[in-house]
């Protein structure tokens, strides 16, 4: 049988020493452990003694390690209360999102909702409402103005007729299909509306400049009577406008005119009335064909 390749453990040397340590240490163990039982026994007041002392050689490693567990102890609490705090703050920024955007759609509905208000109150002082409906398209990037309101033929509604808003004017009718209809808006430069300042009443014209301003002139040429902040109203002449409704306010002047915004501007107004002509012959003259070139 061959041999072993290498020595037996219990043969080895460090083996040997461990086992023979050990077994001193088991004996001093139980020569301490009996010397302090007879000490006890035999002279309490010398045991007491020895107690203290290694009372006193021990605090020091006690306190160290009470001192590590109470820093691990920390460190593991404080890393919980940074996540638990990490947590509470991505939520309450969920919440605040959450709230901003309630806040927001809460907003959009109540100013919706005074339009519609306003409109519903706008038709009952006209008493001459053909119908009401929402504005819900209108062109900014083209240089033609227009919008769309939701209402047709069905509800009565013919082209030339002029809509308001309770704001002010915004435009007339040019397509009329059964429940929808195309207005020419007063910022159009085919739209040509007789005015008045409403400071003075002097006559103006109305004209749009296709760019979403107005171009307002006075029919008395060498003159400016414009002044920044007047506002613009419908005179009532050539049948069409009823008079006296809000047009533009001046912002600047120009030359012997002046430039204007238009007071009902349609990417802020919600709802809309379309009117009968002010005068019923002018109807047929307002539905003459725009020309649709730039």
């Amino acid at each position: 049988m061959a041999a072993s390749a290498g020595p037996r453990p219990g043969w080895s040397r460090r083996a040997q020493y461990s086992l023979f340590f050990s077994f001193l240490a088991v004996i001093a163990g139980l020569i301490v452990g009996l010397i302090l039982l007879v000490l006890s026994l035999v002279a309490p007041q010398s045991y007491q003694a020895v107690r203290g002392a290694a009372l006193d050689v021990t605090a020091p490693v006690s306190g160290g390690i009470n001192e590590v567990a109470t820093t691990i102890t920390g460190l593991v609490t404080g890393a919980g209360d940074y996540w638990d705090a990490a947590n509470q703050n991505a939520q309450l920024k969920r919440d605040r999102a959450a709230l901003m955007r309630r806040m927001v759609e809460a907003r959009g509905i109540l100013e919706e909702n005074q339009q519609l208000k306003a409109a519903l109150q706008l038709r009952e002082v006209s008493g001459k409402a053909v119908a009401a409906g929402r504005v819900v398209g209108s062109s900014f990037e083209s240089p033609r103005r227009f919008a769309i309101i939701s209402v047709g033929t069905s509800d009565g509604v013919q082209i030339g007729m002029p809509v308001r808003a309770p704001e002010g004017l915004i435009g007339r009718i040019i397509d009329a299909g059964s429940t929808a209809s195309r207005v020419l808006l007063v910022s159009d430069r085919a739209n040509i509306v007789p005015a008045r300042i409403m400071r003075g009443g002097q006559p103006v014209i109305s004209t749009g400049r296709g760019d979403g301003t107005i171009d307002v002139r006075p029919l008395e040429v060498g003159k400016n009577p414009f002044k920044p902040g007047d506002i613009i109203v419908t005179s009532g002449t050539g049948g069409l406008y009823p008079p006296l409704i809000p047009i533009a306010k001046v912002i600047r002047l120009d030359d012997d005119g002046a430039i204007a915004l238009p007071i009902a501007d349609p990417s802020r107004v919600s709802f809309a009335i379309v009117e009968p002509p002010f005068e019923p012959a002018a109807l047929a003259a307002a539905a003459a064909p725009i020309d649709e070139a730039p």
